[in-house]
């Protein structure tokens, strides 16, 4: 496969490896190419500063902190509660008709200040096995939350490779478009002056300078184009776009037929490892609502220090022990059976989705590589066609000045070659960005396939981190 360069009116071979080097690059700037920025560095920049990226990685965080908040389930809870108090009474005793005694009318005054402390400890030792589901949730959880990070991934890299790829090329589409407006203006100078000779009539300069402006308008639109793409690049990767360099297509990365891709993106695509975890995680959720008709036990302990300080004061410990065995009979009303009976349907529909999400794997697989092979194609019919053009071209401008075409036919004719370039570089474009698509549909377009310089997250560092704490409220970076 061919690339070409334009230099002036004729376009040059030039390497058959790079795509969309620039159809329209000066030597200059060609020299000046290997300063410019690669594909690889734009996916860098995206993979470190892309905001849905470092989301989807906090989301892995997050996932992560459920299984120590299940892990909880086993462990004791220790809890200390201290009271004090102050109470006053006071009291008397009113004289009778029928004594004398000397109490008749006394007062008495009673303060006292209670004060107690007591230690409790209370350990599950059975709970209908739900803390031990709810752990294996946890992990299915943070392995859905890990496939949907390497989905976000894939769906990054492959729109900030899109989007170097398009500004590429609507920087070559400009350029070409430029190039058109500056070969029909020397063309109605040309007209003009053959006119004021009397060899053509002004028909002809009508025709060349309505050819001249509409190319000048179609140039305009090119440069909105290229705006847009530019906007498209400075949200995707973060940064604007500096000089970007051509790009190589990454099919050495893919299978060498189609059925090899089908097979690689059912087995490896996050989507479906995702939705899998999800089921998984989902029949857990029956396992966890049917504990609730189980029997649960614990062991329960009470430390109590109390102490009275009045005319007499004293002091007390008191400590006792005890298990608890709780039999649910009917409880909640029966709203137990119903939560059961929901999370069955909610499983059935997670083991759809998973067929689901196999045939949209299947589908963008087959039409990525479909879409690439005709990409290929194309290219290969633009070379062709623009070498052909180029022929066609030359030729009827002799004839024009000899008188045996038209100014339509030059006009035409230029077109058309401008036309072709155009297309040779959308199709160089879509081929690169077709190779991208395949490896995404596939589920293998990461960082650590396409080898970029630059450190790979590790989601297992994080749960390594946190799974056995059991207190503690920093973050393990520090916050």
């Amino acid at each position: 496969m061919q690339v070409f360069r334009m230099t002036g009116a004729t376009l040059n071979r030039v390497g058959s490896a790079a795509l969309l080097s620039a159809a329209i690059l000066s030597p200059i700037a060609l020299s000046a190419s290997a300063r410019a920025q690669s594909i690889e560095q734009t996916l860098i920049q995206a993979y470190r500063n892309n905001p849905d990226l470092n989301a989807a990685r906090a989301g892995v965080r997050v996932a992560n902190e459920g299984v120590p908040a299940a892990l909880s389930g086993y462990r004791p809870s220790v809890t200390a509660t201290v009271t004090a108090a102050g109470q006053y009474a006071e009291s008397s005793r009113g004289a009778t008709p029928y004594t004398n005694s000397p109490l008749s009318g006394a007062q008495s005054t009673v303060r006292t200040f209670p004060r107690a402390a007591s230690l409790s400890v209370t350990q599950p030792l059975f709970d209908g096995n739900r803390t031990t589901n709810t752990v294996r949730q946890a992990d299915q959880n943070v392995m859905v939350a890990r496939e949907t990070l390497r989905n976000t991934e894939q769906t990054v890299l492959l729109a900030s490779a899109t989007a170097h790829m398009n500004v590429l090329r609507e920087q070559a589409v400009l350029d070409l478009r430029r190039r058109n407006v500056e070969v029909l203006r020397e063309q109605l100078r040309a007209t003009r002056d053959r006119f004021s000779v009397g060899e053509v009539t002004r028909t002809d300069v009508a025709l060349a300078e309505s050819a001249l402006q509409a190319a000048v308008a179609t140039a305009s639109g090119a440069e909105s184009d290229l705006a847009n793409s530019r906007s498209v690049y400075v949200q995707q990767v973060g940064t604007p776009p500096a000089r970007l360099s051509p790009a190589r297509t990454i099919e050495r990365l893919l299978p060498g037929a189609l059925e090899p891709a089908i097979i690689a993106g059912q087995s490896e695509h996050p989507a479906i490892r995702g939705a899998r975890h999800g089921a998984d995680a989902q029949l857990l959720q029956v396992r966890i609502a049917e504990s609730a008709l189980y029997p649960t036990l614990g062991l329960s302990a009470t430390l109590t220090r109390a102490a009275e300080q009045a005319q007499t004061s004293g002091q007390s410990m008191s400590a006792n022990v005890g298990v608890t065995l709780t039999i649910p009979i009917f409880a909640n009303g029966g709203r137990d059976y119903a939560t059961i009976r929901s999370a069955k349907e909610t499983f059935g529909q997670r083991r759809i989705q998973i067929e689901t999400a196999q045939a949209s794997v299947r589908q963008a697989v087959s039409q990525s590589w479909a879409a690439l092979a005709a990409a290929k194609a194309q290219i290969q019919a633009a070379e062709v066609q623009v070498r052909a053009q180029e022929i066609a071209v030359n030729g009827i401008r002799e004839e024009y000045k000899v008188g045996q075409r038209t100014i339509i036919d030059v006009l035409n004719a230029t077109q058309n070659l401008t036309e072709a370039r155009v297309a040779l570089v959308r199709a160089q474009r879509d081929r690169v960005v077709l190779s991208y698509s395949v490896l995404s549909a596939m589920g293998r377009l990461n960082g650590s396939r396409l080898a970029l310089a630059t450190e790979i997250f590790d989601p297992t560092q994080h749960y390594q981190q946190v799974r056995d704490l059991w207190s503690g409220v920093r973050t393990p970076d520090g916050r």
